[in-house]
């Protein structure tokens, strides 16, 4: 898809999407929306398009990385909690408490017995989420090897894309098939009616982000709200040239 196209289809998107934080404020509601998939899939690309005209203080991502001793001592879905929204906010999960079933079960980073542990507490812990109201959307974005490889490719000859790039990342495309077979265990212990899983195509990253933020939307209450009247007051003065005193150091802009 065309980057212009692309533009005019995502604009109208912006607005619902500032409509649902107009509402979630209005109502006090809260949503999580978890974003998994195997590396290079399109996570922040989609949650770059979801965030880009939200006021920030509001919409927050979370992007968790290697946990600390102390973590790693504590029930494995404390730390998550902790970055749980309060009223009004969104939280999106770039990765999340399912990292568990994926890269530290294929790459050995836990035992079988916290693997399984976490596949039964799971599904009790977002039935927990969702009966306190939290709207819970989970999303995972898919790519075959060919596309993955491609973007692999990419992301080396880029330098500005190379910090993507992990050992951890790099050691995990030998393992394509067992990524598969963890994934598809993790549905089948953790789909369930109050928290199901939805599989967006992302083989074309644009298409993919359009498809799931329209899908986000159209999965969440009527968001409309009353629009408030903003109107500006008169300034009592003229408006003025800003001026500085002091010992401040105005930079020469060479654009």
């Amino acid at each position: 898809m065309k980057r212009k196209k692309f533009d005019n289809l995502m604009e109208p998107l912006h607005l619902e999407l500032n409509n649902l934080a107009r509402w979630l404020q209005h109502t006090g509601r809260r949503m999580v929306v978890i974003l998994e998939g195997r590396d290079t899939a399109g996570k922040g690309g989609v949650i770059s398009s979801i965030t880009e005209r939200l006021n920030p203080r509001q919409a927050r991502v979370v992007a968790l990385g290697k946990p600390t001793e102390r973590e790693r001592s504590q029930w494995y879905l404390q730390r998550y909690v902790a970055h749980l929204p309060a009223a009004g906010e969104i939280v999106l999960f770039d990765r999340s408490w399912y990292n568990r079933a994926g890269v530290e079960k294929v790459m050995g980073f836990c035992t079988d017995a916290e693997y399984q542990r976490f596949l039964e507490q799971v599904p009790v812990f977002e039935k927990m989420l969702v009966d306190d109201g939290v709207l819970l959307l989970k999303y995972w974005l898919s790519v075959d090897q060919k596309e993955q490889e491609a973007r692999f490719a990419e992301r080396v000859a880029d330098p500005l894309k190379r910090w993507k790039l992990s050992p951890i990342d790099l050691d995990a495309r030998k393992k394509y098939a067992e990524y598969g077979k963890a994934r598809d265990a993790m549905f089948e212990a953790t789909h369930t009616k109050h928290a199901p899983w939805f599989v967006v195509d992302f083989g074309d990253q644009k298409r993919g982000r359009l498809g799931l933020i329209r899908h986000l939307l159209d999965h969440v209450p009527d968001t409309a709200v009353p629009d408030t009247v903003i109107k500006l007051p008169a300034l009592a003065e003229k408006p003025r040239k800003e001026k500085f005193k002091g010992p401040v150091t105005p930079i020469a802009n060479p654009y």
